[in-house]
This record gives structure tokens, sequence and C-alpha cells, in this order.
């Protein structure tokens, strides 16, 4: 496929995930797609970023500011805009960019709050009354297109009817972490945990592949070096029936067991695992399958998600330009990133009230 066959995007947003995991992961796939320019709100921003995917996209231009941003949105052949951006400005700006036809990536998470999505569905709503294709709004959750929960999934029937569900989140947010000092997220109601927290959450759906219809939570606030909560624990109610435990504390300490992640489903037949790890120098996830009769096998996957996710919204936008009247891949809605936050928002609320019932918005 030649630089003129490939559809072009626009990335908004020229910060650390820009420099550290769009341009490389866009890189494994020049051959899919030409990045046409990168944004930001001050030049010198714009021109670091830049600098890096030139080595790439050597045609890539450098735009910031209002008149930046318009003449992303007047390119007609741009199909395509990754915005990368603050949590608390990403809707708004995506949804201008709708308005003009843009098909729109957005980071997570989704949104701050469930009221500001349900302002959001509706305006989105009524943009795509206007097109005859509608303009796709993706969100980048890059947890529903990691192989190990996509398998995993599909290995759920081999351990019967759920009996009981954990999450284990030991986060590892400390001053060494590059988004430790991040401004927004530490501005953003619900600070790391709900900024960490959608990932986790994400894992947690795709791997039961149902709703979770109530929660009671307690959260506290222990590391004054983060913002609040900083702790979270909760007990939630699956609508099929089975309960289960969500536990994340966004900065462990310990050494040993710093950084430790699971999610772990038990069965009337077995036990399935998913586990983040390292194996030959590799990050990623480690699935365990144990069976009743004492038998267990496990998989390795490296982390490859974010790859997947862009490939997954590069086919999607090269299909509506077709006008076949193309699907758009459901693991990216819009509604799916909701939901994340919907039952991140659940728990926060229920810790407010001290581990009262709350009921979990459904979108």
């Amino acid at each position: 496929m030649t630089t003129t066959e490939t559809p072009q995007i626009a990335i908004l947003g020229a910060g650390i995930f820009v420099k550290t995991q769009y341009l490389p992961r866009l890189a494994e796939i020049s051959d899919l797609v030409s990045v046409k320019s990168i944004w930001s709100r001050s030049e010198e921003s714009a021109r670091s970023a830049v600098e890096i995917a030139s080595k790439i996209f050597p045609g890539v231009k450098c735009v910031w500011g209002d008149e930046g941003f318009d003449e992303i949105v007047k390119d007609g052949s741009i199909l395509g805009v990754a915005v990368v951006l603050a949590g608390q400005t990403q809707v708004d700006i995506s949804l201008k960019l709708l308005k003009a036809g843009k098909h729109v990536l957005q980071e997570k998470p989704a949104a701050a709050s469930t009221s500001e999505i349900e302002n959001a569905l509706s305006s989105y709503n009524a943009i795509c009354a206007n097109f005859s294709v509608q303009p796709i709004w993706a969100v980048a959750e890059n947890y529903r297109f990691e192989p190990a929960f996509v398998e995993c999934n599909k290995l759920l029937a081999e351990i019967g009817d759920m009996m009981s569900v954990q999450v284990i989140v030991e986060g590892s947010m400390n001053s060494s972490n590059p988004y430790f000092s991040s401004s927004w997220r530490r501005n953003f109601t619900g600070g790391f945990i709900l900024d960490m927290g959608v990932h986790m959450i994400a894992g947690l759906r795709m791997l039961v592949g149902c709703e979770v219809l109530s929660v009671s939570a307690n959260t506290s606030h222990v590391d004054k070096t983060l913002p609040p909560p900083d702790n979270v624990s909760s007990n939630f109610l699956l609508e099929n029936g089975c309960s289960g435990v969500f536990v994340m504390v966004v900065s462990s300490k310990s050494p040993k067991a710093c950084g430790k992640i699971f999610w772990r489903v038990v069965g009337l037949k077995g036990t399935l695992q998913v586990e983040r790890g390292n194996q030959n120098r590799r990050h990623g996830y480690l699935v365990s399958l144990y069976s009743a009769d004492g038998q267990s096998k496990s998989f390795f996957y490296p982390f490859s998600g974010v790859t997947e996710e862009l490939k997954a919204f590069i086919h999607d936008i090269s299909e509506a330009k077709k006008g076949s009247g193309h699907k758009a891949e459901s693991r990216s809605s819009f509604l799916e990133g909701a939901r994340d936050v919907a039952l991140l928002e659940a728990m926060l609320e229920s810790g407010s009230k001290q581990g009262a019932l709350v009921q979990v918005k459904q979108f």
C-alpha cells in the first residue's frame, strides 16, 4: 500500500503517552497509516513530538493553537484524529471534531463523569443525524484488545458456572513514574483511581463477559503525595448473579509486591486467572487455567493492545470511507468506555457514603 493510499490521521496532543506509546506503535504499522499532522496548544510541545514522528512519517506537519486546530478540522484529507489530551477537555474536543465529520479515537477515560457521558451521547446522536455515514467515536482502551483478555474470555466456559471473581491491583504510582506529576490526573475527580482504574475495569468486564449491577465500596486517602482517594475496596454484583471483589492500591511500596495485578474467576469446574508479569524480558500477561482434575495450563501474551486498537481504528475509518455500511469495532466504542467510567464512579460514590449500596449507571 503506498503512502497516497493509506488513510491519513492527525494526533492532538504531544505529551508522554504520544511520544512513548502512540508514535512507536504507529511506526510498527506505518504501512497501514500516515500521520499527517501533530497538534498541541504550544508550538514548542508540538515540535518536540514532530521531531520524533518525522523519522517514520517524514511529511508530518507541526501545528499548534487555535489556528492549527482549525486547520486539522478543515483538512478533508484527514480521515481520523487521535485525541490524546487532558481528561477534562477530551470530550469537548472530540465532539467538535465529530461535528466536522472526523472519525475520532479518544484516549481513556471516556469522560470525567456519567453526567458528562449523558450529555456527550445526546450531542453525538444529534451529530450523527446529519451524516449518511456516521463519524466513528472510539475510545482507546487497550485492555479490551490485549490477546490475553480476548483468549481468556474464550476459556471462561471451561470453568463452569461462576462462583467468585477477584481483581487485585497493587499499583506503582510513585515519583519515579512519568505520570506521577501529571496535573490533569491530579485535578481529576477520582484522581489516579479513575485514570488507572478504567483499565482494570475494562479487563474485568472483558473477562467475565457481563455487566456489574451494583457495588458497595470503601475508599481511603493514605498516601498524601497522591490525590484522594488512593485506595478502594469494593464488593460487586454481576448481572449473572455472581459476586466479586475489586481491590486497588494506587501505590504499593513493598518491592516484592509492587505492581502485582491480577484478575481471577473461580468456577464450578475450575479457575481462570490473568496476571500481569514478565517472561523472557517481555512485559505482558500470564493466563492460567486450573481444572477440577488437578491439571493446569498457562499461556503468556506480550503487551500488544495499543497496536491492536490502532489497527482496528484504521481499519474502521478505511471501511467508512468506502461507505460500505461497515460496523465499527464494538470493543472501542464510546459506550464501552462509558461503562468503565460508570462502574468506577459508582465505587467512588459508595466510598463517599461509607459503603452504601450503589446501583451502577447502565449505558
